[in-house]
């Protein structure tokens, strides 16, 4: 009898957001570094992981983030901001503060493509998000107005169907890699270890929009929810090799 696949250990990787439009040399909203990460995010779809998702940005032309959808002088991109409410109206109350972005990954144009890098033969199914012209989903989960409890039934304004997913494969712990470590990467892992999965970012495998003080915040933020910031050679991503060589004879 050989040894028994850990019934208790069923991980997902997650790669968000690794497109175009966020790589240099030519992406609207390029993270310094993006393409970069290619390599380290090819050795982790290598790896015998229970499902591999990769996520996209597919923004409607006319998306709130967006600074061309808004009037002078405070549309100015990177700098201007925008409060989004909740769009049935119902609570008033409820907002959110976003920050207004160049035009990026536009749906059905190449800026919205998946980087050529990445090997797409790995993946086993590609998420669009962020469809919804009136909220933002830097979470590959939900957006911003999501609230308690977290199951893969719950719904909110716009849902990318991953919870339920992940739930239907039988997913315990969820690694995170992509674009970018301060706003999607963070907003997916944190909202990964809300919906109850172990949570790893996979710090050699993201970019930061900004790379000292976004880093370091984002990375705070993820630990008090729970995350763990892990390296390519750590025991965690260790244990993902393991499970190519287990099995039940």
């Amino acid at each position: 009898m050989g040894s028994r696949i850990e019934e208790d250990f069923v991980p997902a990787l997650l790669v968000v957001d690794f497109q175009e439009d966020f790589c240099p040399p030519n992406g609207s909203l390029a993270v310094q570094g993006g393409r970069d990460i290619a390599p380290i995010v090819n050795a982790l779809l290598a790896l015998p992981f229970a499902l591999k998702v990769a996520t996209k940005d597919w923004h409607p032309r006319n998306h709130v983030s967006f600074a061309s959808n808004h009037p002078p002088p405070d549309n100015v991109p990177f700098v201007s901001n925008t409060t989004v409410f909740h769009p049935d109206g119902s609570d008033t109350g409820r907002h959110y503060t976003t920050l207004l972005w160049p035009d990026h990954c536009v749906q059905n144009t190449p800026g919205a493509e998946l980087v050529p890098e990445i090997d797409i033969s790995r993946i086993d199914a590609v998420i669009e998000k962020g469809q919804d012209a009136r909220v933002e989903m830097y979470s590959a989960f939900t957006d911003p107005f999501h609230l308690p409890p977290f199951t893969p039934e719950s719904t909110s304004v716009s849902t990318s169907g991953l919870p339920k997913m992940l739930h239907e494969k039988g997913i315990t712990d969820v690694f995170v890699v992509g674009l970018a470590q301060d706003f999607c990467v963070r907003a997916s892992a944190i909202d990964a270890a809300r919906f109850g999965y172990r949570t790893f970012v996979v710090r050699e495998g993201t970019r930061a929009v900004v790379p000292g003080t976004g880093w370091e915040k984002a990375e705070e933020e993820m630990a008090v929810a729970g995350v763990k910031i892990v390296g390519i050679e750590g025991k965690e991503v260790e244990r993902v090799k393991g499970r190519g060589k287990e099995g039940i004879e």
